[in-house]
């Protein structure tokens, strides 16, 4: 069953030569890299490699050295984060971001209530209070935080406490999605109900940009994956080709192909 209009179908975030520096020292050396429209796009690389600062650089919260960010045709490289996330490009976070002393119900309707009142006064006149309910309703079904809804983020599972920042982020009606760890800590059911909610948002058009450690995941859910090895592209291709490179495979997993293997 398709989520219907959960969000729009212009999806498209694409950087060049996009460098950020921590005192002199760059974090990510002239990357290159795309999300297009209805698309999982992974980014791995060992500790260190500059995961996070990308998914940083994007979202607003670091400045680039140098480099363009691209979101919906327009440089936004001087953009703030709110602009970034009321413009349809948000992510989620390692750490939980939760309204407090708030119920996993509040939380959604504060987080789509916030990116209402974000728009223009005719389009919220226009609006009903219901809408953002309803969308509250599809996000509780979609991530099952049905039995959770009248919990506190606080009291519940980390793993389901990612779930429902997801479920937040959702709900401000993105474009492209970046999702820093969005698996760690969850079970192997919730990982499940993870997997199929991502693939549905992408079906429906949704760009999304996927950092995470469990590398099954990554491959079994990218259409694309981007390798970087302390802060550099060194190499970007479909699962298949990432998994049996063996630069790869010496820099993120820490030994050669296989003899006879497929490396390039």
């Amino acid at each position: 069953m398709a989520t219907g209009a959960l969000v729009r179908q212009d999806a498209v975030l694409e950087t060049r030569q996009l460098s950020v520096s921590y005192g002199g020292v760059d974090s990510l050396a002239d990357v290159d890299l795309r999300v297009g429209v209805g698309e999982i796009v992974g980014l791995i690389g060992p500790n260190g490699a500059g995961k996070t600062t990308m998914i940083d650089a994007l979202s607003g919260f670091v400045r680039p050295k140098r480099g363009r960010i691209e979101f919906l045709g327009h440089e936004i490289n001087t953009w703030p984060a709110h602009r970034r996330a009321r413009s349809g490009l948000t992510r989620t976070f390692q750490s939980i971001e939760s309204f407090e002393p708030l119920t996993v119900r509040a939380n959604l309707l504060a987080a789509g209530e916030a990116h209402r009142r974000r728009r223009p006064l005719r389009d919220r006149l226009r609006g009903r209070g219901d809408e953002v309910e309803q969308r509250v309703d599809t996000m509780l079904g979609l991530f099952a935080l049905g039995d959770v809804r009248d919990a506190f983020p606080p009291d519940l599972p980390y793993g389901i406490q990612k779930l429902v920042g997801l479920a937040m982020a959702l709900m401000i009606e993105p474009s492209v999605i970046l999702l820093d760890e969005p698996a760690a800590g969850l079970d192997d059911p919730a990982v499940a109900v993870l997997t199929e909610q991502l693939r549905r948002l992408r079906d429906d058009g949704l760009g999304l940009l996927l950092v995470d450690h469990d590398m099954d995941l990554v491959f079994d859910l990218c259409d694309r994956v981007y390798v970087l090895d302390f802060g550099r592209l060194i190499f970007e291709g479909e699962p298949e080709a990432v998994r049996s490179n063996e630069r790869v495979r010496i820099a993120y997993l820490g030994t050669p192909a296989p003899t006879g293997g497929a490396a390039t």
